[in-house]
């Protein structure tokens, strides 16, 4: 299959995700203790090697379990199809719609500072965009209660990234596509899962301190969590060393997607890259708080009926750029994401001392494979079990 193609038939699909959204070696599982073969490290490797190794599974998947006896990494399958190397924890990834939290981290940090506040409205910050909109608050937004039409499913968005996947978008412009569109309910009365709340979350913190939100990542997010591997690009590259996304929606061999869209289609909504390691610190310190006041996080954790997407472990309930998943085990605090090559789970407790990163180099999802994301759920619950209480089944 020529480039060009590879890259128009990875385009469809991620359009139809997007419209819809809204031989391999087995790593051993490692911890400090250097007991890596206990039963239920065993357990968990099973698991992930049968959902690698199934029928249209992911070529990839890599755990990373925190507690405050250490660090344990579960993965199976393999970084590259090509090389046969195994997932790490220093692999690069895109970490898809986890990156909402990012954009929930610098503006909840900004209200922490009182540069911000939650009841701030689109009217006031940014009144460029529609009159129809202004009402919305940031609060909304982060909540995903805004009632704003989602640019990722615009016809106009859709037709220019199928004809080139690589096309540089203007990233503070994306919400330009759906302008002429009306609130699809009055904002705070549902929920409904939007890209287009997290850009203007990420153009609202631009507009009260009149600094690139790249800059503030690093500022408030990447310099405080210590995340030296993470960062929101414009193109469609990847650092090295990175763990490779593919679209296994066809039979035959996966094909390697990792480089075929460019991020500034999705910027805040979805656009950072960064490593398993890292991704263990930011939830840490995001779900344990520790980014801003406790008065803050409160309010943060107010929840609402709401999945991530794709939905994470046990029931779902959604906070302001963070969501609650109640297992049979507990419950822990993280968000979820997905996109062309990449599944993502970040969790951590609320005190944020125990943690799990759970990363698998495929897009699932409920209109793709209903059945297949059912089962990596039950295995991210039963990965949430372990961290919480050791227990596997």
């Amino acid at each position: 299959m020529s480039l060009r193609r590879s890259r128009l038939r990875a385009a469809s699909v991620l359009a139809v995700c997007l419209t819809a959204l809204s031989s391999a070696t087995a790593g051993a599982a490692t911890d400090p203790s250097g007991d890596p073969t206990r039963s239920g490290d065993r357990t968990l490797q099973r698991q992930l090697d049968d959902f690698v190794h199934r029928s249209g599974g992911p070529p990839g998947a890599i755990a990373v379990l925190r507690t405050e006896q250490g660090t344990r990494v579960v993965r199976a399958g393999v970084a590259d199809v090509r090389t046969g190397r195994p997932p790490r924890p220093d692999d690069h990834m895109r970490i898809a719609s986890t990156a909402k939290a990012f954009s929930g981290a610098v503006a909840l940090t900004l209200v922490d500072r009182h540069a911000l506040r939650l009841d701030d409205t689109l009217g006031k910050r940014l009144p460029r965009l529609p009159k129809a909109w202004r009402s919305v608050t940031l609060r909304q937004l982060l909540q995903h209660t805004s009632g704003l039409p989602d640019y990722s499913r615009s016809d106009g968005f859709l037709d220019e990234l199928r004809a080139d996947p690589h096309h540089h978008f203007d990233s503070r412009r994306l919400l330009d596509y759906v302008a002429d569109e009306p609130l699809l309910f009055e904002p705070g009365t549902q929920y409904r899962y939007s890209n287009s709340d997290n850009i203007a979350v990420a153009l609202m913190a631009e507009a009260a301190t009149r600094t690139p939100y790249e800059d503030l990542l690093r500022e408030l997010v990447y310099a405080p969590l210590r995340l030296h591997s993470t960062s929101l690009p414009q193109g469609y590259r990847m650092p090295r060393p990175y763990l490779h996304g593919y679209d296994v929606s066809t039979p035959g061999s996966p094909e390697d997607v990792s480089e075929v869209i460019g991020m500034s289609g999705v910027w805040a909504s979805g656009g950072i890259v960064s490593t398993p390691a890292d991704m263990t610190r930011f939830i840490r310190g995001y779900a344990g708080g520790r980014l801003y006041a406790p008065s803050v996080v409160e309010q943060q954790r107010q929840w609402v009926e709401g999945s991530s997407e794709p939905a994470g472990p046990g029931r779902n309930s959604a906070g302001l750029a963070v969501f609650r998943y109640e297992t049979r085990c507990g419950v822990v605090l993280g968000h979820t994401g997905n996109t062309l090559g990449y599944t993502q789970l970040i969790a951590a407790t609320p005190d944020g001392r125990r943690s799990l990163t759970f990363s698998v180099t495929a897009q699932i999802t409920q209109s793709a494979d209903a059945e297949k994301l059912r089962d990596m759920r039950a295995i991210q619950e039963n990965f949430v079990c372990a961290l919480l209480h050791g227990k596997n089944q």
